[in-house]
């Protein structure tokens, strides 16, 4: 059982009582967690839930972790080899695979394929989709304002769950909202097929007048 936390805004005390609760439950079978360090919880988040019975968790390594990627391998290997827990890792190749990364991740760094933007920490999450649309569209200048209208669309929306592909409909429709300046001037045909019920039906009530 896999729990993605697409957005990185699982807590430490929530994953805590999350995995408890599971294992407390009689659940047998090998249970995942997947979280991003978006919001800079993860490390965090990560032991707490090893602490509370989780098997599996997924990392990064470390030259592409941390910012919307997950938390460093080699971090985390560290972490709990000196807690005595035994991961299976091999330190020699875990290191040899992140010498063989960096200069791949410089190379897109140069060439702008990497954003900066998305290696950092922000408490507002599911941004790196935008930051691509607001950069090929040469109008980063609305990063604020249309990260603002994220809440406000997935509202509209009746709060769907914010993991692909509806995370990309929401921050999208934000972004065109900003740039047109007037809100569902234009609608995505994703978001009229959602509208009509092909995506399955909307957690909350969606808005009347959308």
């Amino acid at each position: 059982i896999c729990l993605k936390d697409m957005a990185g805004t699982m807590s430490p005390k929530e994953a805590e009582e999350l995995f408890k609760g599971v294992k407390d439950a009689g659940v047998t079978l090998p249970l995942v967690l997947h979280t991003h360090c978006t919001t800079g919880m993860a490390y965090m988040t990560i032991m707490k839930a090893i602490e509370s019975g989780v098997d599996i968790i997924d990392t990064a390594t470390s030259c592409f972790s941390n910012g919307t990627s997950q938390p460093a391998t080699e971090s985390i290997y560290y972490a709990l080899t000196q807690m005595g827990i035994e991961t299976g890792l091999n330190e020699d190749v875990i290191n040899q695979v992140n010498a063989f990364f960096k200069p791949v991740k410089q190379k897109y760094i140069d060439n702008k394929t990497i954003n900066p933007k998305s290696m950092g920490t922000d408490a507002q999450a599911l941004v790196s989709n935008m930051i691509a649309n607001l950069t090929d569209m040469h109008a980063m200048d609305k990063f604020d304002a249309a990260l603002a209208e994220i809440p406000a669309v997935r509202k509209d929306m009746g709060y769907p769950p914010l993991v692909t592909p509806l995370s990309q409909m929401v921050g999208n429709q934000a972004v065109t909202n900003v740039l047109v300046g007037q809100r569902y001037k234009n609608i995505s045909k994703e978001i009229k097929s959602y509208l009509k019920g092909e995506y399955g039906i909307a957690p909350a009530p969606v808005n009347e007048e959308l």
